[in-house]
């Protein structure tokens, strides 16, 4: 360990154009500040010996090693933060998109008669293939995708030709 005296010596002779050196890096001063104050702390408290001669040079890399870090700390919080603002979008959108997905349900629910309404249940709601829907309805697959498309016909009209369609909405 290096003693109490010599880190001091060493802190008044060199804390000024070490932060310099800092500021250079990170371009802000308390961050500066922060990284020369955590060379000199680990000086006191570590248990590595280095040489009185070569303390300046280690000073020197040590303050550009801690920028070096602080740099990427700080570019890591902005992609995190940049990450949560991508996901918070991702959210509201999909929040959006599920709220007209219910609003089509409803409509289905509601306006639709048989066999349209159970095809697009099955299909839309369950995720169920054409075929495992033709064999639980008991019905040809090709008269059970005719009725999907009769029922997404009407989806559209209602949603789509009627100026209800969700982008319309945000305009």
């Amino acid at each position: 360990m290096i003693e109490k005296e010599i880190v001091e010596q060493m802190f008044r002779e060199h804390y000024g154009r070490l932060v310099c050196q800092a500021r250079s890096w990170l371009r802000n001063a308390d961050d500066a500040d922060d990284v020369v104050q955590d060379v000199f702390a680990r000086l006191l408290e570590g248990d590595f010996k280095v040489a009185s001669d070569k303390l300046g040079a280690y000073l020197t890399s040590a303050v550009r090693y801690g920028c070096i870090k602080r740099v990427k700390e700080m570019r890591l919080q902005e992609q995190v933060k940049n990450l949560h603002a991508i996901d918070e979008t991702a959210n509201h959108l999909m929040g959006d998109r599920l709220v007209e997905l219910e609003r089509v349900c409803d409509y289905v629910d509601e306006s639709l008669g048989e066999p349209d309404k159970s095809v697009f249940k099955l299909r839309i709601e369950e995720g169920m293939k054409f075929r495992e829907i033709a064999e639980r309805l008991g019905m040809n697959i090709n008269t059970v995708y005719k009725h999907f498309v009769q029922c997404l016909r009407e989806i559209k009209k209602q949603f789509i030709n009627n100026g209800n369609h969700y982008e319309s909405e945000q305009e």
